[in-house]
């Protein structure tokens, strides 16, 4: 009898931003070897599904190019059965760059011949290699460090869920210490049909006005830390249906590894603190939020 494979999709992570080479790297191959490891890494933890999310122009255009490169058959990084997947989106610490040049992002994209984002109430085609671009984000506010004043971040954050909502792309939203103002721009300006609260921090009342809204929790590595019994509070009623499991790669490692760099073969960790708040089998949790990533990204 064998065993039952366990799947897991990494519906978060940064890894253009981690493993961009510099030119010198490059030409002594360490950002292939490093690369090559934590694909390997990955796959051999059942991650085989990954979004590489855009934080600004810069590394959003890394991470199309990062997915269009592992995509060639001759890719040094390349493992079999892994797909990956990038958003192209605006932080909102970066939010003074101004959302002019996603919008650039996105046109060029769509110009190159590759498939952007979904019919509303559809989904494209499953394992469509053309299509790279799979969501706006992340964006959103964040009032903790306010390294862009707060007005700017609003704009931004409105003029990016106008776009997710142009191309039917799935939004992808940072948020903190922001709540009320998050809900209320997304409310005044349309919630996406596919909305995702990245990385979730809140507590049951936050959870509930997300859910409230018809968005998706993804919850990371802080699920796994001591002092987030509230964040494991809001996993344990988030609906199985509208969960998300993610490392936001190289930050936010889970126990017991904090301290070295995340990376997406630590989602099982994460998984399986979640499965145990909800009281179900580890392998349930898999399937479903895979199937979940699947689908809130129209794959």
């Amino acid at each position: 009898m064998h065993e039952a494979v366990i799947e897991w999709f990494d519906s978060h992570c940064h890894l253009q931003d981690e493993f961009v080479p510099s030119a010198e790297a490059a030409e002594e191959g360490a950002h292939a070897n490093r690369l090559t490891g934590t694909i390997a890494r990955a796959a051999e933890a059942g991650v085989t599904r990954m979004v590489c999310v855009g934080t600004g122009a810069g590394s959003s255009s890394e991470a199309v190019h990062l997915v269009r490169a592992m995509r060639r058959p001759d890719s040094v990084a390349v493992a079999e059965g892994v797909e990956l997947w990038a958003t192209i989106g605006l932080h909102p610490h970066d939010a003074v760059d101004g959302v002019d040049s996603l919008d650039s992002l996105l046109t060029a994209e769509l110009a190159s011949g590759g498939q952007v984002g979904a019919a509303r109430g559809a989904t494209a085609p499953r394992g469509t290699p053309e299509r790279v671009v799979v969501g706006i984000g992340e964006c959103g506010l964040d009032y903790h460090y306010d390294h862009s004043p707060r007005p700017v971040q609003r704009e931004a954050f409105a003029r990016q869920i106008e776009l997710a909502n142009r191309h039917h792309l799935t939004m992808v939203v940072h948020t903190r210490e922001a709540w009320d103002d998050t809900v209320d721009i997304l409310r005044a300006t349309g919630v996406p049909e596919r909305t995702i609260i990245h990385c979730f921090t809140g507590g049951p009342v936050e959870a509930r006005k997300c859910l409230d809204l018809g968005a998706s929790l993804s919850f990371s590595g802080v699920v796994t830390f001591k002092n987030a019994e509230d964040v494991r509070e809001a996993a344990a009623l988030c609906p199985l249906d509208r969960l998300l499991v993610e490392t936001d790669t190289p930050f936010l490692t889970p126990a017991p590894h904090r301290g070295t760099l995340n990376e997406p073969s630590r989602v099982p960790l994460v998984g399986a603190a979640i499965a145990q708040v909800k009281e179900v089998e580890t392998l349930e949790l898999a399937y479903v939020s895979t199937q979940n990533a699947r689908d809130m990204f129209a794959l």
